[in-house]
C-alpha cells in the first residue's frame, strides 16, 4: 500500500472514536507493520507522567524488555530530548542504541507534539538495512500529527 492509501487509512482508523485510543493505536500499528515491509516493530513510547522517561504505550511485533526508557538513552531517549526524527541506517554504527533484537539493522524515531510539548514518539525498528526515506519521515509526522488530534 502506498504512503498516500496508508494516510487515508490511518486518518479512518484514528478517527472511529468508538473505540478507545489504546486500541486505535495499537490497531494503527498493526496497519503500519502489516502494510510497509521493512516495517517489522511499530510502536509508540510516550512521557511517563513527570519523570524524565518514556513508557512503552500500543506496539506491534516481538515483545520488548525496554518498556521504560531513560530520557537521552537509546535513539528514543535521545529524541525525546533533542526533540528531532532521528534515522538511524545502520544500528550498529550507533554507541547509545538499545538492542531489541538482533536481527533488526535500521530505526527511525519521530517525535509526537501535542500543543507544542514532546509527549512521545513513534518508534519503528526495520530488518532491512538503511530502508528509510524521506517519505517515511514525512509520513510518520502526518501519522503523529492525526494521533496527537485524538490524544
Amino acid at each position: 500500500m502506498s504512503f498516500e492509501n496508508l494516510r487515508k487509512e490511518a486518518s479512518t482508523l484514528l478517527a472511529n472514536d468508538k473505540a478507545s485510543i489504546e486500541a486505535r493505536l495499537t490497531e494503527l500499528c498493526e496497519l503500519l507493520k502489516a502494510e510497509v515491509d521493512y516495517y517489522t516493530w511499530v510502536g509508540f513510547y510516550f512521557k511517563n507522567g513527570d519523570k524524565n522517561e518514556l513508557k512503552l504505550g500500543p506496539f506491534a511485533g516481538e515483545p520488548t524488555d525496554h518498556t521504560i526508557i531513560p530520557f537521552g538513552k537509546g535513539i528514543c531517549g535521545q529524541v525525546a530530548v533533542s526533540n528531532k526524527n532521528f534515522v538511524v541506517p545502520d544500528v550498529s554504527a550507533q554507541d547509545n542504541y538499545i538492542a531489541c533484537s538482533i536481527h533488526v539493522k535500521a530505526e527511525i524515531v519521530v517525535p509526537l507534539f501535542k500543543n507544542g510539548e514532546n509527549i512521545g514518539q513513534i518508534d519503528i525498528d526495520s530488518n532491512v538495512p538503511d530502508p528509510f526515506t524521506e517519505e517515511d519521515e514525512r509520513f510518520l509526522e502526518f501519522v503523529n500529527e492525526k494521533v496527537a488530534e485524538i490524544l
